[in-house]
């Protein structure tokens, strides 16, 4: 199954690369259903502290695991952001025993009914604490967290203070993927496939990933979908992360405000009438 999503020999398609001075990220080739080019990346953070935050952890290859010993090898968060994201947590987890889960509780319940490796989670969110869960103060220093509990994949948002940046899994995707399929012999803007997911996920024009948003992602629970995307809007941040497609290096801020227009119009319509 992991030859499907990842390829056979992700040490050699994995590029891993230094965003900012606390940041790396391992962009990898990525198929969906395999036929859409969307690519895969784990986000490595360095925490004030010194230990690191894994989010949306790849394949542990060995080129992965040198990185992490390079920056000081202490991995002290793995965040599995939402019920998608997970497959990878029980190595990295076994290699990082120490390390702390964080991720929302439907994907623990979902991991357990797949018979998945036993991977406690150690802040578990769902829509009951989302606003009480506390988390430990090395990692609230350096990164705010919001739980799209109304989000159709469960989404987990962080934004890392000190650099701006914005890092996520589903919430926004900034298609094709070309870093993640640069050292592959595939082409990540051809095929049929590719160019509808291409259409419907680009983040730079158009309406189709903002529709998306609000009659797909958001169909289940708009209101509270809203309310979360009113907390991001509050967020200070230029660069974005995405699990999926190409880092957006500047700009992020306002493309974020394009695609949920929506979605913060209808969070201030709410907000004017419970006044």
């Amino acid at each position: 199954m992991s030859s499907k999503l990842w390829g056979t020999d992700p040490s050699k398609t994995a590029v891993i690369r230094q965003v900012t001075d606390a940041i790396t990220t391992v962009s990898v080739p990525f198929l969906r259903i395999g036929l859409l080019k969307f690519g895969g990346r784990a986000t490595i953070t360095k925490l004030s502290s010194g230990g690191l935050v894994v989010f949306s952890p790849t394949v542990l290859t060995d080129e992965v695991a040198s990185t992490v010993t390079s920056l000081g090898g202490q991995v002290s968060y793995i965040v599995a952001p939402d019920i998608e994201h997970h497959l990878n947590i029980g190595p990295w987890k076994a290699a990082y025993p120490t390390a702390r889960v964080i991720g929302p509780t439907v994907l623990y319940q979902k991991r357990q009914k797949q018979g998945n490796e036993d991977v406690p989670f150690d802040f578990s969110y769902n829509s009951e604490n989302k606003n009480s869960l506390v988390l430990p103060e090395d990692f609230t220093r350096d990164f705010e967290l919001e739980y799209w509990d109304n989000h159709m994949s469960h989404e987990i948002a962080l934004l890392h203070k000190p650099s701006g940046t914005l890092i996520e899994a589903d919430l926004i995707f900034n298609l094709p993927s070309k870093e993640q399929f640069s050292k592959t012999d595939i082409d990540a803007t051809k095929g049929f496939w590719t160019k509808v997911s291409m259409h419907l996920f680009t983040s730079l024009a158009g309406k189709s990933q903002q529709r998306f948003l609000w009659y797909g992602a958001s169909s289940k629970g708009r209101a509270g979908f809203n309310r979360s995307a009113k907390v991001l809007d509050g967020w200070e941040f230029d660069r974005i992360i995405p699990c999926h497609g190409d880092v957006i290096e500047t700009g992020g801020k306002a493309t974020f405000r394009r695609l949920f227009a929506w979605h913060l119009a209808a969070a201030e319509a709410e907000a004017r009438k419970t006044k």
